[in-house]
């Protein structure tokens, strides 16, 4: 039996994001670029690529950042990555559309000695996509956030998805990176990954406000009985 292109690609390996290897890379995610967004509400794009950065910084996962011609229309970077991930390395690109043809750019991955790449980008069909599939080819195990890489139509978004699959690209959701790079509740930090989450499902936040209130219900009630 032939296993599908993206199994393949990964050499036997479980295909699943292993935090200790990953490096994210977040690719123009412009304040221009953003403006022709029409595959989901910008608002909720930019809420994910922000809830990516978070959850980079927590897992200790490097970064880098790059940006198509910031001088112009394309616009600056959102200013979220770079707060939200200050341990980012951006890369300067020269004109290049695929931020993968930028000899710096790759550079700056392979200097990371890791292998397995969660790649976003604004726009989906080209920014996402082109270096996706170069990494792909490349060897590189390739992790495509679709819901925080926006384009310009639905249509436009699903072909892109054919395209990346057939490539060996495995498609993924900000929440299941999340998930994935988490492993487990059982850490010290567990309330600031369920803080990030809320910025992805934003109702999952009045779960833990109840929770929260809750546990302070809980620990007056006992303080109470003590007293008596």
């Amino acid at each position: 039996m032939n296993l599908p292109n993206t199994i393949a690609n990964f050499n036997g390996a479980k295909p699943v994001i292993d935090p200790d290897d990953a490096v994210m890379l977040l690719i123009d995610h412009q304040s221009g670029l953003f403006q022709t967004v029409k595959d989901m509400p910008m608002t909720e794009l930019r809420a994910n690529v922000t809830t990516l950065a978070k959850v980079a910084t927590l897992a200790g996962i490097p970064v880098i950042t790059t940006a198509s011609v910031p001088q112009g229309p394309n616009g600056p970077l959102i200013p979220e990555v770079h707060r939200y991930a200050p341990h980012a390395q951006y890369v300067a690109r020269k004109g290049e559309i695929n931020a993968w043809d930028n000899p710096d750019f790759v550079a700056a991955v392979k200097a990371t000695g890791r292998n397995t790449l969660i790649i976003a980008g604004t726009i989906t069909s080209v920014c996402m996509a082109f270096p996706s599939i170069s990494a792909a080819y490349d060897g590189y195990k390739v992790f495509a956030v679709i819901d925080a890489s926006g384009t310009y139509s639905k249509m436009a978004q699903e072909i892109t998805l054919a395209r990346v699959v057939q490539a060996g690209v495995v498609p993924i959701d900000t929440a299941a990176v999340c998930s994935e790079v988490q492993k487990t509740w059982n850490r010290d930090d567990a309330l600031q990954w369920a803080e990030a989450y809320s910025a992805v499902f934003p109702p999952y936040q009045l779960l833990i406000e109840s929770y929260a209130k809750a546990q302070q219900v809980a620990i007056d009630q006992e303080a109470l009985d003590s007293a008596r």
